[in-house]
């Protein structure tokens, strides 16, 4: 069997000479509030560290906030001297670059795997979840389904406009939920998918929402849990990069227009033992229900995660399928957790709540706890929503409540982590109370 380096010397060799013009490549990672962050490689010292040579970055650059800057929590980012961390290439994502104006490539890259993994890096919080699962005989098999928005290139004094119809500029013109906006925005669409398809992800069905210029992108169903995040995490970056060529934006913000549907990340999970059977639809169901019963429970304590930011608590109630209690149906898209209609092979979990601008990661593996602590407890569900449309229980609707909702529930502090858990909060917590400085024009009108 070949040793890790060999194939990744081999894939970095392979690259090369496919794309002999790509001289640098970008080493990239997810920080915690879902941006990406790394440095940029020569091509040929790319290959010194496919075949063993180090490469190391700043362990606090996972600590961003969502505008780069650093803050204090605990002995990080100023009392630890800012160390570095090792990192490690991520095997079998080393893809060419075509929405910039030079080729370039690009390459993931994770703490987890090495020697001493980050803590609170994302990809290593769900690779332990995904390794207890496997410890215990559970499979999960996973497809997110991710809507975002397209915008003019140009902003208004600050502010979004719709994407220009190539025929009308009257955003009220867009036929909502209509094959005929994909024909409309067939360009840029079509080269979103082929790009994302040349960075190895696999699409599958893309929809016209409901919003202007709103759109939603599946992918297929993957065995692999992690790969199945590192698609979403890629997916949003080369679906920026494309709309900027076109002339376009396109934003994953979860609540662009009030008036509009929100931007939603829709994650489909189903649970198989080593065999291939389905865990969830043993029993006439019943594990179905307990993974169900445990995700409601811990809901309300993972809302830093599914809604990161002030903008991602706007996106809930108030329009179009986005639940503001945590409750649960059958084919019922009003539900925070819905079970899609299936044959017992394919029964699956939707868990329609996080925002389009989550950090997917974060997002997978904080529902898998709950799928987890659910088979675990054995509880029964609150009545799903197909028996009492006023079931739920109620969740946090305004960061700081959320963050004192997650910080000490003892389940999400021991399989996710307390030191994540603590520093995740701290950084959600020092994000919004940072982007609470500043007196917007609004207030001042109100209150001068």
């Amino acid at each position: 069997m070949k040793s890790h380096a060999t194939t990744l010397l081999a894939e970095v060799r392979t690259f090369r000479q496919n794309h002999p013009d790509v001289r640098y490549v970008d080493l990239i990672a997810l920080d915690i509030p879902g941006h990406f962050y790394g440095k940029r490689y020569p091509i040929e010292m790319l290959e010194k560290v496919a075949a063993g040579s180090p490469l190391k970055l700043p362990q606090n650059a996972v600590l961003l906030g969502a505008q780069g800057g650093l803050f204090k929590i605990g002995d990080y980012c100023f009392n630890d001297g800012d160390p570095d961390a090792n990192r490690r290439l991520v095997p079998d994502t080393l893809k060419p670059v075509s929405w910039e104006s030079q080729p370039l490539g690009q390459m993931l890259i994770t703490s987890d795997g090495t020697e001493a993994p980050i803590e609170f890096e994302p990809r290593e919080v769900l690779a332990k979840v995904l390794e207890r699962l496997q410890h215990k005989g559970i499979h999960p098999v996973v497809a997110f389904e991710l809507e975002f928005y397209l915008f003019d290139k140009k902003l208004d004094n600050g502010l979004p406009q719709c994407a220009r119809d190539p025929l009308s500029d009257d955003p009220d013109d867009q036929p909502n939920l209509h094959i005929e906006r994909l024909s409309r925005f067939s360009e840029v669409l079509d080269d979103m998918a082929q790009t994302a398809k040349n960075q190895g992800i696999d699409i599958t069905v893309i929809t016209a929402e409901i919003g202007p210029g709103q759109f939603e992108i599946n992918f297929g169903h993957q065995g692999d849990g992690m790969r199945a995040a590192d698609w979403a995490a890629l997916f949003c970056r080369s679906t920026r990069g494309v709309a900027l060529k076109h002339g376009y934006r396109a934003s994953f913000m979860a609540k662009p227009y009030l008036q509009f549907p929100g931007s939603g990340m829709h994650v489909h999970v189903s649970l198989y033992d080593g065999a291939g059977n389905n865990l969830l639809a043993a029993h006439q169901q019943q594990p179905l229900r307990h993974a169900v019963a445990g995700c409601l429970e811990l809901l309300p304590h993972c809302m830093p995660i599914f809604s990161p930011n002030h903008n991602a608590f706007r996106r809930l109630g108030g329009t179009v399928n986005a639940a503001t209690r945590a409750s649960w149906g059958f084919e019922d898209r009003d539900a925070c957790v819905r079970i899609p209609e299936s044959d017992p092979r394919n029964l699956r979990v939707e868990h329609r709540l996080a925002s389009a601008d989550a950090n997917p990661y974060l997002v997978l593996a904080a529902i898998l706890v709950g799928l987890e602590h659910g088979l675990e407890a054995k509880r029964e569900p609150i009545a799903p929503l197909n028996e009492d449309r006023t079931s739920g229980t109620d969740f946090p609707l305004e960061m700081l409540d959320a963050v004192r909702a997650m910080q000490h529930q003892p389940v999400l502090r021991d399989k996710l982590g307390a030191e994540f858990v603590d520093v995740y909060c701290e950084n959600k917590r020092q994000d919004h109370l940072a982007f609470q400085q500043e007196i917007p024009a609004r207030e001042y009108r109100w209150f001068l």
